[in-house]
C-alpha cells in the first residue's frame, strides 16, 4: 500500500499525527487479539469439554437402547433458549441463561416407571447440547474478530508504521536537498554580485 503524499511541510505534519495515532493503537490492539487468543482457546476447550461430557453421557444410556425405543418423544420438548450479551473485548457473545422445557402430560400409571427418569436424561442432554452450541457460536464470533485484530495489527506494523516512516523520511530529505540548493544558489549568485562589483 504506497501512502500518498506531498513534498511539503503540511504532509510532513499530516503524515506525523498519522503515524502518531498508530504508534499510540498499537499497543491497545495487540493487548485486544493477545485478549481474544486466551478467549477463543477457552471457548475451545469448553467445546471439547462438552463434546466429551454429551459423548459420556449418550454411551451411559447405550445399554437402555431398547426402551428408547418405547419412549414417546413427544413428552418433551424444548420451549425457549434465553440467552444473554456479553462483551469480550469488545466483542459481544452469547451467554447461556436458560433452557425452558415444556413436557406434556402423561399417565403415571399407564406409562413406564422410567419415563419420568428418561424426561430428566433427555433435558440433561440437551441442556448439554444446547450449551455446546452457544460456545460453539461464541468461539466462530471471538476467532472472527481475533482474526480483524490480527489483519489490522499487521496492517499497521507492517505496512502503515513502515510506510509513514519512510514517506515522512522522503519529505525529509528532499526539503534539506531542496534548501541546500537553495543556500547553494544564494552563495554562487553573491559570488557572481562580488566578481562583478570588484571587476
Amino acid at each position: 500500500m504506497a501512502i500518498k503524499f506531498q513534498y511539503n511541510k503540511i504532509s510532513m505534519q499530516y503524515l506525523g499525527k498519522q503515524l502518531k495515532i498508530r504508534l499510540r493503537a498499537l499497543p491497545t490492539i495487540k493487548n485486544k487479539e493477545s485478549a481474544l487468543r486466551m478467549e477463543v482457546k477457552k471457548a475451545k476447550d469448553q467445546v471439547a469439554l462438552l463434546n466429551d461430557k454429551l459423548n459420556a453421557q449418550i454411551k451411559k444410556y447405550e445399554s437402555m437402547v431398547s426402551l428408547w425405543n418405547e419412549f414417546d418423544p413427544a413428552l418433551i420438548r424444548v420451549e425457549d433458549v434465553l440467552l444473554e450479551t456479553k462483551k469480550i473485548a469488545g466483542v459481544k457473545t452469547p451467554v447461556l441463561k436458560e433452557i425452558k422445557f415444556s413436557t406434556a402430560p402423561y399417565s403415571l400409571f399407564e406409562s413406564p416407571v422410567w419415563y419420568s427418569d428418561g424426561i430428566a436424561v433427555l433435558k440433561e442432554l440437551v441442556s448439554i447440547a444446547v450449551e455446546r452450541e452457544v460456545f460453539t457460536e461464541k468461539m466462530h464470533l471471538l476467532e472472527k474478530a481475533r482474526r480483524k485484530t490480527t489483519q489490522k495489527v499487521n496492517l499497521y506494523e507492517k505496512v502503515q508504521i513502515p510506510g509513514f516512516q519512510e514517506a515522512m523520511l522522503k519529505i525529509k530529505r528532499f526539503m534539506e536537498d531542496e534548501d541546500n540548493l537553495s543556500k547553494s544558489s544564494q552563495k554562487i549568485v553573491k559570488t557572481r554580485q562580488a566578481l562583478e562589483v570588484a571587476s
